[in-house]
Formats: C-alpha cells, structure tokens, sequence
C-alpha cells in the first residue's frame, strides 16, 4: 500500500511539473482556455530591454503549434499572448507607451484607421501595474481583442485589422523584441 501511495504522489508531481514551462522568473501554464477555446503554448520568452533589463515573460498560445509569424498574425483563430511583469519599471505608462510605440512599429506607422480602437486598447493599461501582474491579450474568434489583467476581463475591441496589429506588435516584421518573437515561434 505504501508503494502504491508513493507511485501515486510520483505520477500527480510528474504531471504537475510537466503542465508548466519556466521562463525566467516565471512559470507558464502548457494549455490555457479562453472563449471555451483550448489553447497550447507555442513558445515563450522573455522581453529585455537594453539587452540586460528584464521587463517580462511572455508566451504564445495557440490551437496548434505553428512557426509562420505572418499566418499566425493573419488567422482568424483564437489565440492568446501572456505577459508576466518582472520589473517594477514596467509602469502604467510605460507599458501604454510601448503598446502605443508597438502598434506604430506594427502598422508601419498607419495607425489613423485603427486609432479609437488602438486608444480603448491602451486605457486598458490604466491601472497601476506591479510586478507579477499578468496580462492575457487574446483574439477570440468572433468576439475579438480581448484583453484580461490577473484574471479579470478589461474589454474587448473587435475587428480583424486590429488583432493583425495587436498580435503584430510581438510577431510582425518590426516586433518589440525580435529574441521574443523568435522565441513565441517556437523557434
């Protein structure tokens, strides 16, 4: 019986540790749920700053694996990016900053068609951000840009041209970081 037990507690921590993925600091859940959507994760990595700050963990989740950034920008399919804080220099600012910098880089610079959209997105980040804050930005497939800080639902936008430059600002041809891009990739 004392085998028994023991086997048991040696099978459930085997398949805890093998349901999550260290990134630095932080550990990431292999599967997420969002729209009733079962989504694996694809790749992860961590964005740096200056080569050498660390502002967060980040990790792609999809239906299924894939490596085509462009097809992965470009598919109306449920998907999600998750943002682990790491640094207290990730501020409410600075993160409404570099979402705003980011939609720049990803529209090569044409933002006046998505600007309501792209400004109800970045009055998401409002509210105080601390380290290990975590931010789901996921597209649910007929729903939209949907956009969650430590569990909690902060809204939605819709439109198909704002998820290709929401999920352009990790994964299109000018990412925020090309490390992490190459990383969500799984690559």
């Amino acid at each position: 019986m004392k085998n028994l037990l023991l086997l048991a507690l040696a099978m459930i921590t085997i398949n805890t540790s093998v349901a999550q993925t260290q990134v630095g600091e932080v550990t990431l859940p292999n599967s997420v749920n969002f729209g009733g959507q079962d989504l694996q994760l694809n790749g992860a990595g961590i964005r740096k700053k200056a080569m050498v700050l660390k502002l967060y963990s980040g990790g792609l989740y999809l239906a299924e694996k894939a490596s085509d950034a462009k097809s992965i920008v470009n598919a109306d399919e449920t998907m999600a990016i998750k943002l682990v804080i790491t640094s207290g220099f990730v501020s409410s600012e600075a993160m409404s900053e570099a979402v705003s910098e980011g939609f720049e880089a990803s529209t090569g610079g044409n933002t006046a068609a998505l600007a309501t959209e792209i400004k109800k997105f970045i009055s998401f980040f409002s509210a105080e951000i601390v380290e290990n804050d975590t931010f789901d930005i996921t597209y649910q497939k007929g729903k939209g840009a949907v956009c969650y800080k430590n569990g909690k639902e902060l809204g939605t936008v819709s439109g198909m041209d704002f998820k290709k430059a929401l999920f352009g600002i990790w994964l299109g041809n000018d990412p925020a970081d090309s490390k992490l891009k190459k990383a969500m990739l799984g690559k």
